[in-house]
């Protein structure tokens, strides 16, 4: 099938971003350059992965060619939400991530979700047949911040039980260590039931839109692989 590749040498901006609450949220990827802003929505497992990957490939250039790399860093320099309107080009289904010497750069490339298994020669190519796709070319230090800023968005879901570490949910809980009893949210929140931490986390999580940012930079509490964060 015919394709259309959207190109962003010199993005303004990179991010990945949430619409939801915690428990209940839609991830997404946004990338910005002079007036066009485009946005592909993808599984808070793929977020994990390219910002993983994105890791390794840097600290790879630094040890193969002697490219001047940053450390890796905590620190998110862009705790913005997501621009709005927030209108998903495509979902991905796969991603490819390449180095451009020439340019000093990073290529993160976003494949639109196929009904057919996807050919992995298109990846990385400008070839006219296959997916849709979202080119962007990043530099070092926007590399690390991207993979700074997602793993604080991955880590901003629902807080864990501290007895059984499942998700808590706003809904209710039912706890395997407590005998299955399901606890309203009242007694879930009750300090005779979490110890101070986890209660003071609970406290953090404002609900809200792209509530990821909406919690303290301190926060240590992260979405269980439990947690399905998944667009209904």
């Amino acid at each position: 099938m015919s394709r259309t590749i959207h190109e962003f040498r010199s993005p303004a901006r990179f991010v990945a971003g949430t619409v939801g609450v915690p428990g209940d949220r839609t991830f997404f990827l946004q990338v910005s350059q002079d007036q066009r802003v485009m946005s592909v929505e993808l599984e808070k497992q793929q977020v994990l992965i390219l910002a993983d990957r994105l890791g390794y490939l840097l600290d790879e250039v630094a040890r193969r060619f002697g490219a001047s790399v940053p450390p890796e860093t905590e620190q998110v320099v862009d705790t913005e939400p997501l621009a709005n309107p927030i209108e998903s080009e495509f979902r991905v289904g796969s991603m490819g991530l390449g180095w451009d010497a020439e340019a000093s750069a990073v290529v993160v490339e976003l494949l639109a979700i196929t009904e057919q298994p996807l050919d992995e020669s298109v990846i990385l190519d400008d070839t006219e047949e296959g997916p849709d796709t979202v080119r962007v070319f990043l530099s070092a230090d926007a590399a690390r911040q991207f993979s700074a800023r997602s793993m604080r968005v991955i880590a901003a879901g629902r807080p864990l039980c501290p007895l059984c570490t499942m998700p808590l949910d706003a809904s209710g809980h039912i706890c395997a260590r407590s005998n299955g009893y399901k606890r309203d949210v009242e007694f879930s929140r009750s300090d005779e039931f979490i110890d101070p931490d986890v209660l003071a986390a609970l406290g953090r999580v404002v609900p809200g839109f792209d509530a990821s940012f909406q919690v303290d930079h301190d926060s240590t509490t992260a979405d269980d692989d439990t947690d399905d964060d998944r667009p209904e």
